[in-house]
């Protein structure tokens, strides 16, 4: 008797899924800095050997900020990490806030409009665009925008879970975002809390009525539920999942594409391969940049996943920020709990009595997706409660402008009702309530700015993309103009070294003899007085710790007891990583004036 051969559903090839590479989101979910432009440069080519990628997240929100507050230009960076991508055919993308372009609170429209204008010619493709509030008034003039541009506008749809997101409110917000010429859609599950079943009957939904547009997934991995979630969407219709890569993949970041290649390549779908080699070398390059310096501001819980996010609804890389929070009230809270005779609290009691009040407050707040800024919002108004409950007072005794900002719906509409306290009290206060075109509130700024470049001398750039950068991010933008940002980063990296190494038991002593073993000597060729500020021959400036110095640059003055005064210069060039003399100081020839170390 024959048996009956059954056919190898196994063998069936599914429809193709593509992947995209977070590299910046990667960055910002695992800590604060970004990498500078010389090691995106030099990451780029080998991203594109691993040949899995379709397309790259090369910029936006929290990128070009972080660039300049580290006292590096955004525009070289853009255009140093785009070109290598283009010539290769891939495409790059980019995150925008819609109403709030590329910054935490909202832009004038002819800022935005320049926006897209300067990201086209820069070398970015596509433009993902989100509004914290899904409120499609925001996201709509940016589709606009960027079809004028010449960049594909991808409308996202910032995914959370309560009762009022439901598939309905979601796809209804689809079809709008269409309607107004987005050719994608993303599902942007920022917290990674969204149900994979949820997920798979929105992407169906989305791709039945839609099946022409293109449907990409990014998630993060904080509570678990990604990969479950991304084989729900693939299976649904997704086109395009967004990945990462180790050492950043995972905890409070997104899934690996090792991982994700081998489920979606087991369940049939047709998934490109990994060039290993190249993977590995980028995964040792990337572990490279964090012992370089970006590992200083990485908190190392984001590197750990949480079911508890799934409680509070919370971004999983707010954990940092939560966490630092903490720390800061928690002794002041136990002071408080002691003056009253009762038991101190510790860290976790605190996170979870916090989280309570993140999924007490939410709803009353009107369930605001919760995603930059509004996660900090609501964060926010729940560990002042948190507080003053502990104290005895009331809740929301204290809120900020820019929350009441949302609440009034100067931000956009909230997806639902107030409660009847919030409302009362925001009417005790005098507050309004507006249902205008948020835009409306923000008047064009431009010419403002361009004025501003002129007075300085300032150079507008090409495509104007300097008055861009001034525009959208004003204080940060002056601020490295005149070094005050370099400066401060490079003392706020030797404070986080120094900071790391007291964590790990060094007293002073050995953390400095540990930076000087690094380091080369700044010896007094002569005795006599130190003097700083002065210019006999040439100029001197009193050095700070992270002054850079080139061979031959000069170091102070030194007043000799025979009436001359020596210019000591410098034999090497490095950055001063600590100073030994001050200001009208004696000291004898061979004596130690500092220590610099090589670059």
């Amino acid at each position: 008797m024959k048996v009956q051969e059954l056919p190898e559903t196994n063998n069936i090839m599914k429809k193709e899924i593509k992947f995209s590479l977070v590299y910046r989101d990667m960055w910002q979910s695992s800590g604060k800095y970004q990498p500078r432009v010389d090691q995106l440069q030099r990451i780029a080519p080998l991203i594109i050997e691993m040949g899995c990628f379709s397309r790259v997240e090369t910029n936006g929100g929290a990128f070009e900020q972080v660039n300049l507050m580290y006292g590096e230009n955004p525009n070289i960076a853009v255009r140093t990490f785009t070109k290598p991508f283009n010539e290769a055919g891939i495409q790059t993308h980019m995150l925008d806030r819609g109403l709030n372009g590329l910054r935490m609170f909202p832009v004038p429209a002819d800022v935005r409009k320049l926006m897209y204008k300067v990201k086209h010619a820069q070398g970015v493709d596509i433009t993902r665009i989100f509004c914290g509030l899904n409120d499609v008034r925001n996201i709509i003039p940016s589709i606009k925008y960027a079809l004028e541009a010449g960049m594909i506008p991808q409308a996202a749809l910032c995914i959370t879970s309560s009762p009022v997101h439901t598939v309905e409110y979601y796809s209804g917000i689809a079809d709008e975002l269409v309607a107004a010429g987005a050719p994608e859609i993303c599902l942007k599950d920022m917290a990674g809390i969204a149900r994979p079943a949820f997920l798979g009957r929105l992407t169906k939904a989305i791709k039945e009525k839609h099946p022409d547009v293109i449907v990409q997934y990014h998630s993060h991995s904080g509570p678990g539920l990604d990969m479950a979630s991304i084989l729900e969407v693939c299976e649904n219709g997704a086109d395009i999942i967004d990945v990462a890569m180790e050492p950043l993949s995972w905890g409070k970041g997104h899934p690996d594409v090792i991982s994700v290649q081998v489920m979606l390549k087991d369940a049939g779908f047709d998934v490109p391969e990994i060039n290993m080699k190249a993977y590995m070398k980028a995964r040792s390059m990337t572990q490279e940049f964090i012992d370089d310096f970006l590992g200083y501001f990485i908190d190392p819980t984001n590197k750990h996943t949480s079911s508890l996010l799934l409680k509070c609804g919370l971004p999983g890389g707010m954990m940092g920020s939560m966490m630092a929070d903490l720390k800061g009230v928690h002794s002041s809270i136990n002071m408080t709990l002691k003056s009253k005779g009762k038991e101190p609290l510790s860290i976790d009691d605190l996170l979870v009595m916090l989280f309570d009040e993140v999924e007490y407050v939410w709803p009353k707040l009107g369930y605001p997706p919760l995603v930059t800024p509004f996660s900090q919002y609501v964060k926010n108004v729940a560990l002042m409660n948190v507080m003053m409950v502990i104290r005895g007072e009331g809740r929301y005794t204290m809120i900020d402008a820019n929350t009441w900002g949302m609440i009034q719906g100067l931000s956009g509409r909230l997806p639902g009702p107030l409660a009847p306290e919030i409302i009362e009290l925001a009417t005790s206060k005098g507050l309004k309530f507006s249902e205008e075109d948020p835009q409306k509130n923000y008047p064009d700024a431009l010419d403002t700015f361009r004025k501003e470049m002129q007075e300085n001398g300032w150079d507008c750039g090409p495509d104007d993309e300097e008055l861009f950068e001034l525009a959208m991010h004003d204080r940060q933008y002056r601020d490295y103009r005149s070094g005050v940002a370099k400066k401060r980063f490079e003392e706020e990296l030797e404070k986080a070294k120094s900071d790391q190494m007291a964590q790990q038991g060094l007293s002073e002593d050995e953390i400095k003899k540990i930076k000087r073993a690094k380091a080369e000597p700044v010896t007094a060729l002569t005795s006599g007085q130190i003097l700083w500020e002065i210019d006999p021959v040439l100029p001197c400036v009193a050095p700070s710790i992270g002054s850079k110095y080139s061979e031959g640059d000069g170091f102070c003055y030194i007043s000799t007891p025979y009436n001359t005064i020596e210019r000591q210069e410098i034999l090497l060039t490095g950055k001063m990583i600590e100073v030994c003399v001050k200001q009208g100081e004696f000291v004898r020839k061979g004596d130690v004036l500092g220590y610099i170390e090589r670059i």
